[in-house]
């Protein structure tokens, strides 16, 4: 009966999910054409998650870049390969480690944030105040969170790709002394429309999923302020989670698809 029940649990969390980003999707359709009153939220929400977070996306982006020439550089080399190191910096930067990062990051920084705040207002009630005078919670508090979390991680995936194989010619330059028109137009010569979509697909659906499990988790809690916390992690390590999983899938579908 217990694992009935703990399974039970499971499907009508998970139905209770994918509803709930589906009234959020369609606010999120209609939030510019109504000219939405939290369009506030939506702009100080963007500079926390997306402005704020460019220190550290710069110091990994210039780091994996940088690792990437170090390792492979000398390695290519040895067999004359070294023409190789343009994809290969397109692969790891742009295809693949700049969309979970940039979602790591978020994760650490935003989800947290969010679920914690929106818990903070069950607690004290202000939702019910919403709910009381006729405002939709979802519409208000979810919706501008949700737009803000999937734009800021889309715009934090393209810098964070611009940042890394534009820094790693710096480390190239070590190795290899050679003018930035020949490095970046090689870069620009390996980099295909594919990489860009799935690239962006990623960070796209990252950021859906993000915003969603924060907001739901931050909905989540009951009376006891001690449950803001246990949200706040919650959020962190589910959206971690299910960010890893979609980030494999994609790239096993682009692979096979490619291949």
């Amino acid at each position: 009966m217990g694992v009935l029940a703990a399974a039970s649990r499971k499907i009508g969390d998970t139905l209770y999910g994918l509803g709930f980003f589906a009234k959020t999707l369609r606010g999120a359709g209609l939030f510019f054409v109504r000219g939405n009153v939290s369009s506030r939220i939506l702009v100080m929400q963007i500079l926390f998650t997306f402005v704020e977070a460019l220190g550290i996306t710069s110091l990994l982006a210039l780091g994996i870049g940088g690792a990437v020439n170090i390792i492979g550089i000398p390695f290519l080399t040895g067999l004359s390969q070294e023409r190789l190191i343009y994809p290969l910096l397109i692969a790891i930067i742009t295809r693949e480690l700049g969309p979970l990062l940039s979602a790591f990051i978020i994760c650490a920084r935003s989800a947290t944030a969010i679920a914690t705040e929106v818990a903070g207002m069950v607690i004290s009630h202000e939702v019910e105040a919403y709910i009381s005078v006729g405002i939709d919670p979802i519409e208000y508090l979810a919706v501008p969170r949700f737009l803000a979390v999937t734009i800021s991680l889309f715009l934090l995936n393209v810098y964070f790709s611009i940042f890394g194989l534009g820094g790693s010619y710096l480390v190239a330059r070590l190795f290899n002394p050679m003018p930035a028109a020949v490095y970046f137009s090689n870069l620009l010569h390996n980099l295909s429309i594919q990489d860009l979509l799935i690239s962006t697909i990623k960070s796209v659906i990252s950021g859906m999923i993000i915003a969603t499990v924060a907001v739901i988790k931050g909905f989540s809690v009951e009376r006891a302020s001690t449950e803001i916390p246990v949200a706040g992690l919650q959020a962190v390590s589910l959206s971690i989670g299910l960010c890893v999983a979609v980030n494999l899938f994609l790239s096993a579908a682009y692979y096979i698809i490619g291949s």
